[in-house]
């Protein structure tokens, strides 16, 4: 048996707070609304209730922030991508942004269990005036539970329509990839962190998101295999590999937090669900 499902969400603005409006169909669903920050940033967490996806199932899932909106969305645990007989698994999420809308996308990792046959797509549309701060965490088997990533295949897709596209396929039989220095080197977690804008950043913003970013780094023990760069004016992205996740994603919330305070003037703000 397979489970498809849909979920959308929308930001509106309305007398100086952000309201979030969902439909779905499917096992997916939106919890209450919380404002831990003020009536401005809506706070949601998106729940799977099966726990995972097995080939065949389908998750669609649609956010949209209109102006002056700002939105933070998290999970209460890692999406799991399981072993397949043959058919893929998808998950399909969009983000659009209209002008001046702010939106914070900030799910745990997706874990690659051994056998799987997945795919991860991530498209990001933002009119201008629109700022993204976003991650993607992606953990290859489960090495500190004596569960390698040794069959199957993961293919990742990360894009900003006419602005920037990443795509890789990871693939437990490439050992070139898998282990090579110029590749994953054995590390077993790819980890990206992006700030994303909807009009070309001013010179000095965006060297500010780069030299942020490059501190936190440099006083973190991932430093030798992390980096920060902006392959458009538009787009700030950090990578990390690491042996497992939970060092990587200690390194892109310190970079998040810095982000969030130095681009958008914004105190540290941990989703509550993280401390539980």
């Amino acid at each position: 048996m397979t489970w498809n499902a849909t979920l959308a969400l929308d930001y509106t603005l309305q007398a100086g707070k952000t309201l979030a409006h969902f439909r779905h169909s499917g096992p997916l669903r939106i919890l209450q609304s919380l404002y831990p920050e003020g009536d401005a940033i809506c706070h949601n967490v998106i729940v799977h209730p099966p726990g995972g996806l097995v080939g065949g199932d389908t998750l669609e899932l649609a956010f949209s922030a209109a102006a002056g909106s700002h939105g933070l969305i998290t999970t209460p645990g890692a999406t799991r991508f399981y072993r397949s007989t043959g058919e893929l698994a998808l998950q399909n999420t969009r983000l659009i942004l209209e002008a001046g809308a702010r939106m914070e996308w900030l799910p745990l990792e997706a874990i690659c269990y051994s056998g799987c046959l997945a795919e991860n797509r991530l498209t990001m549309t933002l009119a201008p005036g629109a700022e993204l701060i976003g991650w993607d965490i992606t953990a290859l088997g489960l090495p500190a539970a004596g569960q390698p990533f040794e069959s199957g295949s993961f293919r990742q897709h990360i894009e900003v329509p006419g602005v920037w596209l990443e795509r890789a396929q990871l693939a437990a039989s490439d050992a070139l990839l898998m282990e090579s220095p110029l590749g994953m080197a054995g590390h077993r977690c790819i980890a990206s962190l992006f700030f994303v804008t909807g009009s070309k950043l001013e010179r000095n913003r965006r060297q500010l998101a780069l030299d942020c970013a490059r501190d936190v780094m440099q006083a973190h023990a991932l430093s030798p295999t992390a980096g920060a760069t902006s392959p458009d004016a538009q787009v700030v992205v950090v990578r990390v590999l690491s042996p497992v996740v939970e060092p990587a994603m200690a390194l892109l919330r310190q970079v998040w937090q810095t982000w969030r305070k130095e681009l958008w003037q914004l105190a540290p703000s941990t989703p509550r669900l993280w401390s539980t």
